[in-house]
C-alpha cells in the first residue's frame, strides 16, 4: 500500500465533505500524521539549522490526480501548512505552504480562481535597481518604500500564479518551514506548476483555520 493511501484512508475516515455540489469540498482538516512539522506545523521555536531543512527537504507534498476525473477543489489549511487538492470527492494532491505572517494574514473563507498568470510578477514586493541590474533595495514595499530617483522597480517572480482573493493567490516560492508571506500561499514549484495545470477559472479554493 502506497504511503499516500495510507494517508487518504486517515482521511476519509475523518473528513465530512460538504454539500452535494459539483465542487464539493471538505469542512475540516485533520492533522495528517508523520508529516514534516508534527506537533509543531506554524514552525514556531525552529532552530536554523531545522527552517533550513524544512526548505531542503519536501516530505510532504505528494501528487496522484493524473488520469483521475471531477471538477478541482483546494483546501488550504492554515494551521497545518497544506493545500489539498480534489478532483470531485477525491484527494488527489497535497502540498506544504507557506502562508501569510500574523501582519500580513490570510484570509480565511470561500473564493474562486479568477486569474491564472504562468510568469506573474508582484506589483506591490520586490527590488530597486539600477538600469544595470544593480540591486538598490531589497525587500521593497511600494506602498511603504518610495523609489529612489533613476531606479527601476523589479516585481518579486511569483511563478504558476492562481489568484483567487484580490491579490492573493497561490504562487511558487520559498518555504521556510512556517507562515512568512504577505498573504499569498506560497508552493513549492513543482507541486505550484502542478496546482497550475489543474486548476480552471472558477476552481473553488476555501481557507480554513
Amino acid at each position: 500500500m502506497s504511503s499516500f493511501l495510507k494517508i487518504f484512508i486517515l482521511l476519509a475516515l475523518h473528513l465530512t465533505f460538504g454539500g452535494c455540489g459539483s465542487n464539493p469540498t471538505p469542512t475540516s482538516i485533520p492533522y495528517l500524521p508523520g508529516t514534516l512539522g508534527e506537533g509543531n506545523p506554524l514552525g514556531q521555536g525552529r532552530t536554523e539549522e531545522e527552517t533550513s531543512l524544512v526548505m531542503k527537504k519536501d516530505t510532504v507534498s505528494v501528487w496522484e490526480g493524473d488520469g483521475v476525473f471531477g471538477s478541482p477543489s483546494i483546501v488550504i489549511s492554515l494551521s497545518h501548512q497544506r493545500a489539498y487538492f480534489y478532483k470531485g470527492q477525491t484527494l488527489v494532491g497535497i502540498s506544504q505552504v507557506s502562508t501569510g505572517t500574523a501582519e500580513h494574514a490570510t484570509p480565511t473563507g470561500d473564493f474562486k480562481i479568477t486569474q491564472k498568470s504562468k510568469d506573474h510578477e508582484s506589483n506591490l514586493y520586490g527590488e530597486y535597481k539600477t538600469r544595470d541590474g544593480q540591486i538598490i533595495q531589497k525587500e521593497v514595499d511600494v506602498t511603504k518604500h518610495p523609489k529612489p530617483p533613476g531606479a527601476i522597480y523589479d516585481g518579486a517572480d511569483m511563478p504558476f500564479f492562481m489568484r483567487f482573493n484580490g491579490g492573493i493567490g497561490m504562487h511558487g516560492g520559498i518555504l521556510p518551514g512556517y507562515a512568512a508571506s504577505h498573504g499569498c500561499i506560497r508552493m513549492p514549484y513543482p507541486m505550484a506548476k502542478i496546482f497550475y495545470a489543474n486548476v480552471r477559472h472558477s476552481t473553488p479554493v476555501r481557507v480554513v483555520r
